[in-house]
């Protein structure tokens, strides 16, 4: 389980047929084989520690649902470790299971935060609501605006300035992981 609160912006070093490789210098520094830790929200596993690098395998699923397949050598990551029992849950409660991705539409200037605004499908935009949360590549945020085909968040200076969300383009892809609790209770209701 992770917060969505990104930790550091690591770089990759090798993203190859189902592997990763990223430089994280903070992330690793206390990392062990077989820890979770979330790459642009996606949780994978430790598989081999090297100096401030670490390694982890990719499944199909994984390329299929997220946009780490178009990850190159030099893309800058969004990471975080998983919550320990005793850490504060200070963005929102976040698994790591990215569940699909949206394009960036559009980067708009509002006083000192930035309006992001996203287009993702339908399937989605059904798990959201104005205030309440969702991960984008693996940053807890809160959705200020909804429409048919899109959704908004407002990103404050601290975010602007430790995430990799502002080097992206309009047209680029993110990862997307909706609120956990909108699909229990869904899940819940339909039973009925």
């Amino acid at each position: 389980m992770f917060t969505g609160i990104v930790e550091e912006v690591g770089e990759v070093i090798e993203a190859a047929g189902g592997t990763l490789r990223i430089r994280a210098p903070k992330v690793t520094a206390d990392a062990q084989l077989g820890d979770s830790i979330a790459i642009n929200g996606v949780d994978l596993t430790v598989a081999e520690l090297q100096g401030e690098a670490f390694f982890a395998h990719v499944m199909p699923e994984t390329y299929r649902r997220s946009n780490l397949g178009g990850l190159r050598s030099g893309d800058r990551v969004n990471l975080e470790r998983s919550v320990r029992p005793t850490d504060r849950l200070s963005g929102h409660i976040v698994r790591g299971v990215v569940e699909g991705v949206a394009s960036i539409d559009s980067f708009t200037p509002e006083a000192e935060a930035i309006i992001a605004r996203f287009r993702t499908p339908a399937e989605l935009l059904r798990y959201m609501v104005v205030k309440g949360p969702v991960c984008i590549d693996g940053a807890s945020l809160t959705i200020i605006d909804k429409t048919s085909e899109t959704f908004a968040v407002s990103v404050v200076q601290y975010t602007q300035g430790h995430t990799n969300l502002l080097e992206k383009k309009p047209g680029d892809s993110v990862n997307i992981e909706t609120d956990i609790i909108a699909r229990y209770v869904e899940n819940l209701l339909a039973g009925r």
